[in-house]
């Protein structure tokens, strides 16, 4: 029970990733804030939350609107009292070859991708200085900051942005006792943002030649980390990005 007593905001909580981040946290103690554009997906994941003897609030919200970030912080704090964690994790992956990338799918992406960090991190921020006893936050960038893939030229600014985003943030709030990490995730199975094409056998082989691990990341490996990142245990650490990819950044065959 690392969390017990925390009070926790995930984004795009309603499926994979998210959706296990929220359940890990809400296991470790927090009370936890389920937010997602899919209201239906939202309240699905508090349930399961509830089911396990948990504390969760279900929360519509598009992450790439200011007053939706401020209301998020607002129902935690009215609901649960405070915040102590936010875990920005909400993203979307538009596929354009780069000479065909239009402006709707640029802007979409950065929208969600970098600009949802950056007003949900602030507008939780601004709360966790206003309370004075520090914080955590943890944004979900990729391994695709480092690795560019055809076909992603948006999704791989905005996840690098993520990253300077990140250090940024942490040098800023340091004298407040917040933390900023983020975490690097190669693919992952059993996640909306993995494109159906991408799921075959075949791709699947493509991308296991490239994790010198014998399988594709979970969402549960990703949600291990954001706990340990959200916990005390990692209370000297901030502007670090931590790879779980099964050493795909390791590896240069």
């Amino acid at each position: 029970m690392r969390l017990r007593g925390k009070v926790a905001i995930v984004t795009g909580a309603g499926s994979g990733i998210g959706r296990a981040i929220a359940l890990r946290l809400a296991e470790e103690g927090a009370k936890v804030v389920a937010a997602d554009i899919d209201p239906s997906r939202a309240e699905e994941t508090a349930a399961l939350v509830r089911k396990r003897g948990g504390e969760a609030l279900a929360m519509t919200a598009d992450v790439a609107r200011r007053p939706d970030a401020e209301e998020m912080v607002r129902q935690a704090v009215d609901t649960f009292g405070g915040l102590d964690v936010l875990v920005a994790n909400a993203g979307i992956l538009i596929q354009q070859p780069f000479l065909e990338t239009t402006d709707e799918a640029w802007e979409r992406t950065m929208n969600v991708d970098l600009k949802g960090v950056f007003l949900c991190g602030q507008a939780a921020a601004r709360r966790m200085a206003a309370q004075g006893r520090g914080g955590k936050i943890v944004n979900i960038a990729s391994v695709a900051a480092e690795i560019a893939r055809p076909q992603e030229a948006a999704y791989t600014a905005a996840k690098a942005g993520v990253v300077g985003l990140t250090r940024a943030m942490a040098v800023e709030l340091a004298p407040h006792h917040i933390n900023v990490n983020a975490i690097a995730p190669a693919v992952t199975t059993m996640t909306n943002i993995v494109p159906a094409r991408q799921r075959d056998e075949s791709r699947e082989e493509a991308f296991l030649r490239e994790v010198p691990w014998d399988r594709l990341g979970l969402p549960e490996d990703v949600a291990n980390a954001a706990v340990f990142l959200a916990s005390n245990e990692a209370d000297y650490i901030t502007g670090a990005t931590l790879a779980v990819d099964g050493g795909r950044l390791a590896y240069t065959g």
